[in-house]
């Protein structure tokens, strides 16, 4: 008789970054029947996402111990941007001669930031993220709203979509990722910056004096935009608008949710990478950069605190 084939086994995904969206993507992958292994830096009593009203546990393995792991299929890296260089051990330890790296992250030049840390030759795809989500409590996430991931057009997109085609994150494959990159930039340019140091939600983009300082802000970094190849216009900095004005009043930013969670900025990788590339080609950007000056004093504070306390529950 014939033998039957067995079923072939689910792939395996390693998530690096236990918050808001390295929870939420680990929890969809692992519904969709992947087997999932999110990776953090403190013990977890468990993952559960709530969206819609409802709260739903996902059934993922926690480690906070890169020893434990070996190589998987698809590792994908949510940490903040500034935080990539503490994920070199997971990833060294994670990626075998067949495992390709999405980098779900914040800013511009993903792939080139994330190359350094994994073996030669490991494919690396930097993946755009849409998706607004809370870590409310360790384990705990609120998702607000979308979620989409944006990718280069290509095969390795293509093994990417394939694999997430059965949970609920859509996977967008873009010929043009550079646009696709500071267009993402753009969603997150006065967001993230205005609500951390304002310490307040997304409403406020409904006053009329903060929507034209965000045009203003927009218009700055649209011209550094297409010194670099991105083709960004007016009509980018008016959908961008139109996206605040139309976000839940009561939402927020990631570098809010930072800040009053006392955790370091990532606005290094955001309003940096505006102003940085403007000193590359010459262009002025005054009012990124006093955004930028102003989130570097907030940052200090914020990690002194940090260090304060640490010390404080050394002694």
């Amino acid at each position: 008789m014939p033998r039957t084939s067995p079923a072939a086994a689910p792939a395996r995904i390693a998530v690096i970054g236990g918050g808001a969206i390295g929870g939420y993507t680990a929890a969809l992958a692992r519904w969709a029947g992947l087997d999932v292994t999110l990776c953090v830096r403190s013990p977890l009593d468990g993952l559960s996402i709530e969206s819609g009203g409802t709260i739903r546990p996902a059934a993922v393995r926690i480690v906070t111990d890169p020893a434990l792991v070996g190589p998987v299929d698809w590792v994908l890296l949510t940490t903040k941007a500034q935080d990539t260089a503490g994920a070199e051990g997971w990833l060294r330890r994670l990626c075998g001669r067949d495992t390709a790296v999405a980098v779900l992250q914040n800013g511009i030049g993903l792939a080139e930031r994330v190359a350094p840390l994994v073996p030669r030759g490991t494919r690396v795809l930097p993946t755009v993220v849409y998706i607004s989500a809370e870590r409310t409590a360790p384990g705990r996430i609120l998702h607000h709203v979308a979620s989409e991931l944006h990718v280069p057009e290509g095969p390795l997109a293509d093994r990417f979509a394939a694999l997430l085609d059965g949970s609920e994150l859509r996977v967008h494959r873009v010929p043009d990722f550079t646009t696709a990159s500071w267009r993402k930039l753009f969603t997150n340019l006065a967001a993230n910056p205005i609500t951390a140091l304002l310490q307040q939600r997304t409403g406020i983009f409904a006053d009329p004096e903060m929507a034209a300082l965000t045009r203003d802000l927009l218009r700055e970094a649209a011209v550094v935009a297409r010194a670099e190849g991105a083709d960004i216009g007016e009509a980018d900095i008016s959908r961008t608008l139109e996206l605040y004005a139309t976000a839940p009043r009561d939402g927020g930013s990631s570098m809010l949710y930072d800040r009053l969670a006392g955790r370091p900025l990532e606005h290094e990788f955001i309003t940096g990478a505006v102003v940085r590339a403007g000193e590359r080609h010459g262009i002025a950007t005054p009012l990124n950069k006093m955004l930028l000056t102003l989130l570097r004093a907030v940052d200090r504070e914020l990690r002194g605190a940090k260090a304060r306390e640490l010390r404080g529950a050394k002694a």
